[in-house]
Order: C-alpha cells, then sequence, then structure tokens
C-alpha cells in the first residue's frame, strides 16, 4: 500500500466545526487508476500537488504584491486544476471564482479571495502532507 493511506482523515476545522479539505471520492478515484497501489499513482499525485502548489502559492503571492492580475489569474487557473485533481473542491471553487472575476474585468477587492485561496491551500497542505509521510494530518 503506498504511503498516501486510505484511512487518513481528510477533514479540517472552519470555526471549531470539522469541514472536508480533500473529496475522498476523488482520491478513491485516483487509487482505482492503481488497483493495490504498485504504481504509487496517488502518492506521487500528491507529491506533484506538493511541489507545484508551494511555487504556485509564491508565484500568487508575488504577482499580488505587483497588482499582477495576469499573473494572479494564471495562478488560480493552474491551482484550480490541480487542486480539483486531488479533491481539494473549495480551493477548487475559490480559484474559479477568482479567475472568472479577473475574465469578467473585476480587478477590485481581491484581496480577500486571495487571502481566502492561500488559507485553504495551507489547510490542504496540511492533510497532504501527512498523508505523503503515512501519518494522519494534525
Amino acid at each position: 500500500m503506498s504511503r498516501a493511506s486510505a484511512t487518513t482523515p481528510l477533514l479540517r476545522l472552519v470555526n471549531d466545526e470539522p469541514a472536508i479539505a480533500l473529496d475522498p471520492t476523488a482520491l478513491q478515484r485516483l487509487r482505482d487508476l492503481d488497483p493495490g497501489g504498485r504504481g504509487r499513482l496517488l502518492e506521487r499525485v500528491l507529491e506533484a500537488f506538493e511541489s507545484s502548489s508551494t511555487r504556485l502559492a509564491a508565484q500568487l503571492v508575488e504577482a499580488r504584491e505587483r497588482n499582477d492580475t495576469a499573473g494572479i489569474r494564471l495562478v488560480v487557473h493552474t491551482l484550480k486544476s490541480s487542486s480539483a485533481s486531488i479533491g481539494a473542491l473549495s480551493l477548487a471553487r475559490l480559484c474559479a471564482e477568482i479567475e472568472t472575476s479577473l475574465r469578467n474585468g473585476m480587478h477590485a477587492d481581491l484581496a480577500g479571495p486571495l487571502d481566502a485561496v492561500l488559507h485553504e491551500l495551507q489547510a490542504v497542505l496540511q492533510i497532504v502532507k501527512p498523508m505523503l509521510k503515512g501519518t494522519p494530518p494534525p
């Protein structure tokens, strides 16, 4: 079995209440593509997500500081797809909302949504990192 365990809790707390950070169905779809886990597909996808999302978070912060809406749009578009692939549906939704706003020319007041993306990304990574180590997340 891969280190990305099927029994790892996929919850995080929102206002002291549990909330799903990773959709178990999406993770199961990845597991189903690699029966028995011999190809380590889930683990490799989670590793790629962890690596790319860390880089994307830094790019998002930089684009935000430069007020680079094209850069922000590119980052949230990329993060939307990768987060959806691992079942981080709240993160994907937040990214899609920012992407749509920017596409529609609504560039003002992105501070709150961008903060929400960065916060949700950290919550997702708190789930993903322990899954890669084979230990339950905090």
